[in-house]
């Protein structure tokens, strides 16, 4: 049985996607099982994108259900939601681990990175305001090495 620790990106075949939805205690459907290796496959994409990939597997499939597949997942720690600035959400699978993200200004492009700390949470705000910290996302913004040789 998958524990929640296990990156869920380890599901890229039908029947780990299946096993892991399964493991959660929710129903498996065709359009779950869909969404969650279309987020596998296209990690950093947003719900427009794995929605087309979505439909590409399956043939109609609403916008809606994917939303609701997305949210279902977030919840259940199958998936993580990043929202970069200016960007819409976008979704990926590796879930479990304390890492960040580093977006290029000019294309867009999202890549995973390392915590430089290692351990979350990685910043602690000198007044917390009485809140517990017990996370931060940090998203690095750079250009990639494409839009980096485009001349200006």
């Amino acid at each position: 049985m998958l524990t929640p620790e296990v990156p869920a990106r380890l599901a890229a075949d039908r029947e780990s996607a299946e096993s892991m939805i399964r493991a959660r205690g929710v129903r498996v459907t065709a359009s779950r099982v869909a969404v969650l290796r279309a987020v596998n496959e296209q990690p950093h994409a947003d719900a427009d994108t794995l929605t087309q990939a979505v439909r590409s597997r399956l043939g109609a499939v609403s916008t809606q259900a994917v939303y609701d597949a997305l949210a279902l997942f977030k919840q259940l720690g199958l998936v993580r939601r990043i929202e970069p600035a200016g960007s819409p959400a976008r979704f990926e699978t590796r879930v479990g681990d304390n890492h960040h993200h580093v977006t290029c200004r000019q294309c867009g492009t999202i890549a995973d990175v390392e915590c430089p700390t290692g351990s979350p949470p990685c910043l602690t705000p000198p007044d917390a305001q009485d809140f517990v910290i017990d996370e931060a996302e940090v998203i690095y913004w750079g250009l990639c090495a494409d839009c980096q040789q485009k001349p200006v």
